[in-house]
Formats: C-alpha cells, structure tokens, sequence
C-alpha cells in the first residue's frame, strides 16, 4: 500500500492537504485510496491517483440525482483492487459550480466542484453582454469561488481609451471582482493572470467562442487543448471542449476548463444575486418598506438613485431579472416560497386593479 508520505507528494500537484487528508481517513481505514477527478464522461471518470491515473465507474454513486454525481475537481475514493475499478464515494465538497438544467424540471447541475477561482472569459471580439457576465457572476458567487473576469482577445481593440471604457462598463457590473484584459495571441495580460490562477483550483467558463481553450493553452504553457476559430459574422465557435477536463499548472494550482455554455440558469443563487448587486441591496436599507420591489413604492431609495443618475437603470432591470427567475427556481421546490410569491402576485394585483379605478374615476 502507498504510504501517507508518498500520497501527500504525489497528489499534492492536484490540491491535496491536510484536510482532505483527515476527511479521508474513514476510507483509507477501508482500504480505499485517494485520487482527484480530472475528466468524466459516460458514467466514467478518470481519476488521478498516487499511483497513476485511473479509469473507474461511477455507479456507486447516487447517478440518477445530478447534483450528487460525480464531477470534475471531486476528491473521491476509489478501490483499488476492483476490476474494473469503481469510485465508491466522493468527499464533501468545499465549493460547488452550479446551474440550473435546462429540463422543465429545473434540476440543479453541478459543473464544477472545490474550485478557489472562477474565471468567466468574455471575449471582445463581439459587443458586451453584461446582463450574461452578471449571471455567470452570480453562480460564481453562490459557489462559494471568487469570481474574475478574463476580457479575452484584446488584440481586436487597440485603441487603450475604447478598452478602457468597455473595462469600466465590465467593472461597474462586477463589483467586488478583478476585471483583467488578455490577448492569448501576443501573451499580453496573461502574466497577472498566471499569477492569480497560480495556486488552488480555477474553473474556466464562458460561452463558445470566448477563446477559453486558448486561454487554457497560454495558461498551461502547450497545446493542451484543441482550438478552433469562431465565425468572424457573431463571434460563435463550435464546442471545443466537449467535456471538463482538468489540468495542472507549471505555476501551480490546477485549472478546468469546460464546454462552452450557452444556458446559464440560476439554481438557487440568492445570495449570489446580493453579491453582484451589492449597490442595489445597500441601497434598498434606505427605502422605507423592508419588503420594497423597488417599483412603485413611495420613498424608494433604489428608485430614487436611478433617477439621480447614480445608479444605470440597465442594472435595477437586470437585477429584477434575475431575482425573478431566481425566485421562480426556488418556487419551485419550496411550498413556502411558492405561497410569498402566490401572495405577492395578488397583493400587486389588487395594488394595480385600484390604481386603474382611480385612473378611471379621475377621467370621469
């Protein structure tokens, strides 16, 4: 058996210590050992363990719950005598990337787990979206990662003022988030990112034709990763990446890369929501109702900021965006929840039925 040294060496590379370690003990008592996953597909996975990679099942563990499958970044337990070879339970998870699915269920999906970092790629090639930088934000933040924003293939805007605005634009929509400026092609940018990727686990996410896999290539320093140009018309590329693939870092630290996501739906995510619109909810401790919708509601303090100028109205209308649909995930599953918004559509309701009547009675 592989003593305790020669595991701690071996997987170290991959974000082993200490802690894993004790969380690992009731399976090494059991005869099991240790290994990270760095790839899953088709109800496999492959495992880096002390002793090499290994290709191990995943039936064991709970396949049928999305949430509760195995996943890339997952610590697991694997026997090793098992031919074939099967992962017999994964350890609790330190962080979780997660979506909502796109089934009418709305299950949650996780993409990614024990990640330090989320790296949300936005290429620049194309007009920015910040309504979709906001929502991968807010999934980063309800994992539990510290999200930063990658602003990819800076090589297509040379005017430094024209990039300096479009920083700004990004910045103002991720409070509370490093906003860097990458040209994979002339390795410009990717120093300070190296170096902040550099230690623990990065997750790389964004949509097709981001430039994700070239960034993971720059990052790894070799063609780890297939590239493939993105139209020049929209900016779109086919999926590179077919599955999360994790990779170590000659720096340190590891990084997964993912598929291009062209559905990224809330799961559960309010406090993610809170953190990207931290202004908003600062702002709404001044209203005079606690419960204010910030619609309207007499002495609105969000409201009253919007008209000021201090706060782009484009940011209250993607905030209510998301709080909504966040709310309708959450509905969904919870009674509770289900009966405030059921209550809340009628009081609205009544609150829109009696303006119209005074509308009415003032034309009369």
């Amino acid at each position: 058996m592989t003593s305790t040294s020669a595991v701690s060496s071996a997987l170290a590379p991959y974000g082993w210590d200490e802690a894993w370690a004790d969380a690992f003990a009731p399976y090494a008592a059991e005869g099991l050992v240790p290994g990270r996953v760095v790839r899953v597909d088709r109800g496999q996975c492959d495992v880096v363990t002390a002793g090499g990679t290994v290709r191990a099942d995943t039936e064991f563990v709970v396949p049928r719950d999305p949430m509760k499958v195995v996943c890339t970044g997952d610590w697991v337990a694997v026997d090793p005598d098992g031919d074939p070879q099967y992962v017999r339970a994964y350890l609790p998870r330190r962080t979780a990337f997660v979506r909502s699915t796109s089934s009418k269920r709305s299950d949650g999906q996780i993409l990614a787990a024990n990640v330090d970092h989320a790296v949300v790629a936005v290429s620049l090639a194309l007009d920015l979206d910040l309504g979709r930088i906001e929502r991968f934000l807010a999934l980063a933040w309800e994992s539990g990662a510290q999200p930063v924003v990658v602003l990819t293939k800076a090589d297509l805007v040379p005017d430094p003022l024209t990039l300096a605005h479009l920083v700004q634009d990004v910045e103002t929509s991720a409070p509370g988030v490093p906003v860097l400026t990458v040209s994979a092609l002339h390795g410009e940018g990717l120093d300070v990112l190296v170096a902040l990727v550099g230690s623990g686990t990065s997750v790389l996410l964004g949509q097709s034709g981001a430039g994700k896999s070239t960034l993971a290539n720059a990052v790894v320093g070799a063609d780890v990763m297939d590239v493939r140009a993105a139209r020049d018309v929209d900016g779109k590329g086919r999926h590179t990446t077919t599955t999360r693939n994790l990779l170590t870092l000659p720096s340190g630290g590891v990084l997964i890369d993912t598929p291009g996501l062209r559905g990224v739906g809330l799961y559960d995510a309010e406090s993610g929501v809170g953190q990207v619109f931290s202004e908003i909810e600062e702002l709404a401790e001044r209203c005079r109702f606690h419960d204010c919708a910030h619609e309207t509601e007499p002495d609105c303090a969000v409201r009253s900021a919007v008209e000021s100028g201090e706060l782009p109205q484009r940011r209250l209308e993607s905030y209510r965006k998301l709080v909504r649909e966040n709310q309708w995930i959450v509905a969904k599953t919870d009674a509770r929840v289900r009966a405030e918004l059921r209550r809340d559509w009628r009081r609205k309701g009544a609150e829109g039925r009696a303006a119209m009547e005074i509308k009415r009675r003032r034309r009369m």
